[in-house]
């Protein structure tokens, strides 16, 4: 995404976003500019409920239906895994397999496994293995990198 930043001596403060198609990266701008950053929504016994990023312990994706899964809740998103992995990426959101998401700032302990694969136990005792294609990116994404070093 292109943005260009301008600094003014006065008037009034104003953003323009100009887009083609609305993509996952684009609704997070709009959030954003919006005050609504740090919410999904996702259905719990046929209710609409807001669920804030930080509650999110991890989201799989099982028989092409995504949830998200909190200390105390399942909830189906209306998103796909790879929309959310766009979407989440930036916040400490990491995609640890073909199926699933973790929320890394809710991993308590880390293990590492034979294969390259790493065991990671979250604050909730459940145990999410990372799997060794993604091992490598999480090393590097713990020690401050990014993904497309």
């Amino acid at each position: 995404m292109k943005f260009t930043i301008k600094k003014i001596n006065t008037g009034e403060n104003e953003v323009i976003l100009q887009y083609e198609s609305m993509t996952p990266e684009v609704e997070r701008v709009i959030r954003f500019i919006n005050g609504e950053q740090g919410k999904l929504t996702g259905w719990k016994d046929k209710t609409l409920t807001v669920l804030e990023y930080q509650s999110i312990l991890y989201i799989e994706s099982v028989d092409g239906k995504t949830f998200a899964y909190t200390k105390e809740d399942v909830l189906k998103l209306d998103y796909g895994l790879s929309q959310l992995e766009k979407l989440l990426s930036d916040i400490n959101f990491f995609r640890c397999s073909k199926s699933m998401i973790i929320n890394i700032d809710k991993v308590k302990h880390l293990r590492s496994l034979p294969s390259n694969r790493i065991d990671a136990t979250m604050c909730n005792g459940e145990h999410i293995m990372i799997s060794r294609t993604y091992a490598s990116d999480f090393r590097r994404r713990l020690k401050g990198g990014t993904r497309d070093e």
